[in-house]
């Protein structure tokens, strides 16, 4: 009786399953940052083997890098994870018995503009260093490490004032091309491409979401809308807890197909009335813009036509799975000055170069609180009542402030009153310590910027 307790709830919680995710996990972030940023193979496995749910692995968990194939295995248990890399496209898991999905795209070409960009350039090739003392104190303190782990990591900070960067720091190895994991801030991208839809009349937050697997006359998902999706109400069963034992993790790390695992989710709750954060919603979101562009390549070219070349966005990787669909809850990368510019269009209320990008409206619908929340849509937000926003306004972000926020500390926070952006990237395993740290490098950027 005693050993089949054990073994009755490793048969439920799919044990296998979570170690696998994790596996996957350190696959996956291996290959992105060692062949799309560049960075030290041992120094990314080291770091990322700190996160909470790895570090129990770590006597077990080992990884392999052939830069020939270019590829990183990883194994844990006799578990596995492989993930390979394709210039220009990035990293993808190989889950499932068939061969991923390679876009066919001409990354060149997509990446040489019709035009020149709307958004006036926001600085030079240079570095730019802080002019005043308070500003440069700022920076400092926001690379400051404790004298004890949990360290913070931070790889790179940018300031952005009326359209210009006013200061920037970037730890060693990163440099102003350096292409650095957004992780959930993808997210907030998706949104920007849900607006660039919707301004050109293609979907609508008001809209059925146009699931096929949904429109049964009985089948309760047909009500969820694409605001629904957005806000991460859509009550079906994708809660996500990082455990690697939630559909969440299991959905994004394990399957070939992220969005019809996703859209196959029973509903547990009426649309519209329970929020849970949920990275497969995302990935439903992710599959409307590539059924809505065309197909995978299709919604690439989308993506650099419409957002990133209007943008001045130069280094930027899009990953995707094995399906084909855009890896839209984690997995962009971009520098901390594209990732800035990124904030530029929110800030101008989706407004660059005298040409709307995105509805009048939509800045403030994705900034809006969701229920009782401080999520947005795409965006975590101060402008609601929830604890964890006025806590953040007391440390001294701002109250109509809202950001896009990404696994490990990776910020874009937008500021309307002040019109700054101010992007933090890193690599924290510390999230109430890398919140303080943002909030004073905030509070300290808008106190030396005091008339």
């Amino acid at each position: 009786m005693g050993l089949a307790v054990p073994l009755v709830a490793a048969a439920y919680f799919r044990v296998d399953r979570a170690i696998r995710v994790a596996t996957a996990v350190v696959a996956h972030n291996v290959c992105s940052k060692t062949f799309v940023s560049g960075f030290d193979p041992q120094a990314v496995f080291a770091e990322t083997m700190e996160r909470e749910g790895l570090r129990r692995l770590r006597p077990v968990l080992t990884f392999r890098l052939d830069r020939a194939a270019r590829t990183v295995d990883t194994s844990a248990l006799g578990l596995t994870s492989r993930a390979v890399f394709r210039e220009g496209f990035g990293c993808v898991l190989l889950n499932g018995s068939k061969p991923p999905y390679f876009l066919k795209s001409d990354l060149d070409a997509l990446r040489t503009p019709k035009a020149p960009a709307l958004l006036p350039e926001i600085a030079g090739s240079e570095i730019v260093e802080p002019e005043a003392p308070a500003l440069k104190a700022a920076l400092d303190h926001a690379f400051e490490e404790p004298v004890e782990p949990p360290f913070r990591r931070t790889k790179a900070v940018v300031v952005v004032r009326e359209g210009k960067v006013i200061a920037e720091r970037y730890a060693n190895g990163v440099g102003v091309d350096t292409q650095l994991l957004g992780f959930s801030m993808t997210k907030s991208v998706v949104n920007a491409l849900i607006g660039l839809l919707t301004q050109q009349g293609l979907t609508s937050p008001s809209l059925p979401a146009p699931i096929p697997e949904w429109r049964g006359a009985s089948d309760p998902r047909r009500e969820i809308e694409v605001e629904h999706l957005l806000r991460m109400t859509t009550g079906l069963a994708l809660d996500e807890t990082n455990s690697g034992f939630d559909p969440s993790s299991q959905t994004i790390y394990l399957e070939p197909d992220t969005a019809a695992t996703a859209v196959n989710a029973p509903s547990v709750a009426p649309p519209g009335k329970r929020w849970r954060y949920s990275s497969p919603t995302t990935q439903v979101l992710a599959r409307i813009i590539r059924d809505a562009t065309g197909g995978p390549e299709k919604a690439l070219a989308f993506a650099w036509r419409e957002l990133f070349n209007p943008l001045g966005m130069r280094n930027v990787t899009l990953e995707f799975d094995g399906a084909g669909t855009l890896l839209g809850s984690t997995y962009m990368l971009a520098s901390a000055r594209d990732w800035a510019k990124f904030g530029l269009l929110y800030l101008n209320d989706g407004v660059v170069g005298g040409r709307r990008m995105l509805h009048e409206d939509w800045v403030d619908f994705s900034a809006a609180a969701t229920l009782d929340t401080d999520y947005g849509a795409g965006f975590w937000t101060n402008r609601s009542e929830h604890p964890n926003a006025k806590a953040r306004a007391r440390l001294g972000i701002p109250r109509d402030a809202f950001f896009a926020s990404g696994d490990l500390g990776q910020r874009i926070v937008v500021m309307p009153t002040q019109r700054l952006v101010v992007v933090r990237l890193g690599d924290s395993v510390d999230p109430s310590g890398d919140m303080r740290g943002l909030a004073r490098l905030v509070k300290e950027v808008i106190a030396a910027l005091q008339p």
